[in-house]
């Protein structure tokens, strides 16, 4: 019944509900009326959804239902009049047929939801058996669960249980695997000691490498685990094995080096020639090189493994080279031999065969040694260097006994440049013992080269005695210059004056020419003139030995014994030409000897300028006289001997008669230099007395008598006209003086301009030479003329003199040297076109020194 209650409620509900609903579209006072607009929207939306079949169709639908129910209340109605009681007499019955009518229905319209409810009985009977079901399957599944997870758990035991016993499996595996290994470096010991027992089991077997691998490893083994068990012991087993191995190799080796040493020594062989026989040194060997190589590249590889293959190594290295050195030794020394008999008196020759001898010898002996090793060894050096033993002593003897610096330098450019600048320098592995016993040769050379260069030094140039010839001067320059001027006569080609020259030069001068036509003389001889003198067969003999031997000296000896010799020479050369020039000017003139002097210091200054090394050479010296003052000073205070106190002689003594060492630089170029400064000074002195010697003379005289006057004790009145009053001084005497120097200098000014030309035939060392002359001319009578205007000489007196004035004297020196390049132009330009001289003489940087 409550449930008949709760739906009819809820009937009720729904039809207020309806009621409500049906009050929304109500025209007078809707809840919520629709504007036109919105109803027609409204059936657009319809037309456009159904075109009016819906409405329609909803309309025959509300009108079946009306009809459905008017059958069912008729059908009421007619049971009511059908039934008994059918007449309604009263409000009573009607009201109870109404109610009953009304409850009819009501439960008609219930009966669809009773249905409804019904059939949801009847669903949640159905859910509820569908529940049960569903437990008694959760029931199953949990059953099922357990029981699996029971079954899981069972089955991941036993599983795990599997895997650990394979994994126990694999270590014990891996522990036998290891063990096996283990033993394996402990198990081969007898059968690797047997196999090298067997007589039969040789070094070329192709097995004996696997053998000797698996000693390395086996000795490796031991000493990386020496705890192991009987590790030493086995460990000293394999090394015997080892040292049986190794000595295998090294018999083996001795005995093919034997066989091929052997052969090449046998009787028929050495009686082949030289060249032959060398083939044969190195053929058998060669033939023999594949059969060692094998073995001496396996022990090469295991160098870093053992110590005994280092040892087997350097035995091997040593077997080869003491073969090696069986053969070579006595066929070296028999080459050299037969070389030095092929070139006898020929030391040049001899020293450049022997050494392109040993050269081929070495480069051999290197190749052939890296065909049987890969590894270097000190022995082959020392192995080397004992057979360029043999070429050191073989040449040494000769070397010793040379006294020719032209040999000696020779040698030593051969040795220097040959040798070690071009073979050892392009080759200096396979030379290198070559080149250590070279340079000792090539010290012995420059020894032996600064040992004659002294003596020669001495002999040659310091003590030179000049014969009449070398001191034919200015005959020998005048010689030549007409010899010139006939060749230019007679149309003489370059070649033929160039011909002419080579007869006079010799093979000296000749390389002196060499030595300086590099880039530094070049600057020397572009404004230069052309001079007999120049030419180097008309040079002085010690000046020309003097450069021929720097040249020779330049490029064989180290540049401080070169600078210690070239110092001694320069300073020997120019003391032999002062020397010279001494003796000229006592033959000739001081002019011809000054003039001489001056050439030859020219030519040696220039000559020297190529040798790009410097001439100074310090000298180190005692000075005792520090010594001799303070002996004095001790036997002056002989009492204070033996005193006790600062004051002590013998103290004082000690301290300060110690000897001083004193350091002096000596540069040649500079005594060179001031050499001829000094004679340069010395010329242009004799030069001006010659020209207006009686002007200085006078000038003198009257200076000293104008001194004895002024320090006369009694001052007179007439001591102003000291000079005029003097007979030497009178105005004739006077113009006799002028006049004789004016004669000089028109009758010496011109020889002597001819001199210098002839001499230096360069007109700027002419020019910066007759310079100062020409002002010391102009000078002495500038100041005689100074020398009368302040001594009280008279206008009559001065007329009398008639002394020039310097502008005169320039005139007239110009007069004289315009006539005197006249006259000397027609040979000077012969002499020029002619070309005898191999260069200029250089311009002398001397203006400053003058």
């Amino acid at each position: 019944m409550d449930d008949v209650a709760t739906l009819k409620s809820e009937n009720a509900n729904q039809r207020r509900i309806q009621a409500r609903l049906l009050q929304w579209e109500q025209k007078d006072n809707g809840l919520a009326p629709l504007s036109a607009a919105q109803n027609e929207f409204i059936n657009q939306l319809a037309e456009s959804l159904g075109g009016g079949a819906g409405t329609g169709g909803g309309g025959s639908a509300n009108q079946e239902e009306v009809m459905q129910t008017s059958f069912e209340l008729k059908t009421s109605l007619d049971d009511f009049k059908s039934s008994s009681n059918a007449a309604i007499d009263s409000t009573q019955d009607f009201l109870s047929w109404y109610n009953s009518i009304d409850s009819e229905i009501l439960e008609h319209f219930d009966d669809v939801y009773l249905d409804y409810y019904e059939q949801l009985r009847a669903r949640s009977a159905e859910c509820d058996n569908l529940l049960g079901e569903i437990d008694v399957s959760l029931e199953s599944l949990k059953k099922l669960t357990n029981e699996y997870n029971f079954v899981s758990e069972k089955t991941s035991s036993l599983h795990q249980a599997s895997e650990n016993l394979l994994q126990d499996q694999t270590r014990l595996n891996e522990i036998g695997e290891d063990i096996r290994k283990r033993l394996k470096y402990f198990t081969q010991a007898e059968s690797i000691s047997q196999r090298l027992q067997n007589p039969t089991f040789s070094v070329s077997n192709d097995t004996f490498v696997d053998i000797l691998n698996t000693i390395d490893d086996c000795l490796e083994y031991m000493r990386a685990n020496p705890t192991f068990s009987e590790a030493s012991a086995y460990g000293i087993k394999y090394r015997n094995c080892l040292s049986k191995a190794t000595q295998m190799m090294k018999n083996y080796v001795s005995n093919v080096l034997a066989n091929a040493t052997a052969q090449i020594l046998a009787k028929d062989a050495l009686e082949q020639g030289s060249e032959a026989a060398f083939a044969l040194f190195y053929g058998k060997f060669q033939a023999s090189a594949p059969k060692v190589k094998r073995i001496t590249a396996t022990i090469e590889e295991r160098l870093e493994r053992s110590v005994e293959y280092e040892q087997l190594l350097a035995a091997l290295h040593q077997q080869f080279l003491a073969q090696r050195a069986t053969i070579m030794s006595g066929a070296v020394e028999q080459a050299i031999r037969d070389l030095g008999r092929k070139h006898k008196g020929d030391h040049c020759a001899l020293v450049r065969s022997a050494c392109a001898f040993m050269v081929h010898v070495c480069q051999d002996e290197h190749r052939l040694f890296y065909q049987f090793f890969a590894q270097p060894s000190g022995q082959l050096t020392a192995y080397m260097e004992g057979l360029c033993t043999i070429l050191y002593d073989t040449l040494r003897p000769f070397i010793i006994r040379i006294d020719h610096l032209e040999t000696l330098a020779e040698i030593c450019s051969i040795l220097r440049v040959e040798m070690l600048d071009e073979h050892v320098n392009y080759n200096p592995e396979s030379l290198e013992a070559f080149a250590k016993i070279v340079y000792q040769l090539l010290q012995d050379v420059q020894e032996r080269i600064g040992f004659r260069a002294q003596n020669y030094l001495e002999s040659d140039i310091l003590n030179y005695r000049p014969s009449a010839g070398d001191l034919a001067y200015p005959e020998k320059l005048e010689m030549m210059e007409s010899i010139a001027a006939s060749l230019q006569q007679e149309g003489s080609s370059y070649l033929r004056r160039a011909d002419s020259r080579s007869s006079i030069a010799s093979l000296a001068s000749q390389e002196v020419e060499q030595i300086n036509s590099g880039e530094g003389m070049a600057k020397f001889r572009g404004g230069s003139g052309n001079s007999p003198a120049d030419l180097h067969g008309m040079w002085y003999p010690t000046v020309r030995r003097t450069l021929v031997c720097l040249s020779r000296l330049y490029r064989c000896i180290e540049r401080s014994i070169f600078q210690s010799l070239s110092q001694q020479a320069l300073t020997y050369c120019i003391q032999s030409v002062s020397s010279a020039a001494g003796q000229i000017a006592q033959r000739k003139s001081s002019v011809d000897g000054e003039l001489f002097e001056i050439k030859h210091l020219l030519i040696l200054r220039e000559q020297i300028a190529p040798f790009r090394v410097d001439f100074t050479v310090k000298e180190t010296s005692l000075d005792f006289s520090k010594v001799k003052t303070a002996a004095f000073e001790l036997l002056q205070k002989r009492k204070q001997l033996f005193a006790l106190g600062s004051n002590n002689a013998l103290l004082e003594f000690l301290l300060d008669g110690t000897p001083q060492v004193r350091e002096q630089l000596l540069d040649s170029r500079k005594d060179v230099d001031r050499q001829l400064k000094m004679v340069c000074e010395a010329f242009i002195k004799d030069a001006t007395r010659q020209l207006v010697g009686p002007i200085l003379n006078f000038i003198e005289t009257a200076q000293n008598h104008l001194k004895q006057t002024a320090t006369a004790p009694a001052p007179t009145p007439q001591q102003g006209m000291a000079l005029r009053m003097a007979a030497f001084a009178a105005p004739q005497q006077i113009s006799s003086i002028i006049q004789e120097s004016i004669r000089a200098i028109k009758t010496k000014l011109g020889p002597l301009q001819r001199s210098m030309q002839l001499y230096l035939a360069n007109k700027d060392t002419e020019f910066i030479l007759f310079r100062p002359i020409r002002n010391n001319v102009l000078g002495s009578f500038v100041k005689l003329e100074q020398l009368l205007a302040t001594n009280s000489y008279s206008r009559d007196d001065l007329t009398i003199v008639s002394c020039p004035s310097a502008e005169q004297v320039s005139v007239l020196l110009s007069s004289v040297n315009l006539g005197q390049e006249g006259v000397a132009s027609a040979p000077q330009r012969k002499i020029s076109s002619s070309s005898m001289g191999s260069g200029g003489t250089t311009k002398p940087p001397i203006e400053k020194k003058m």
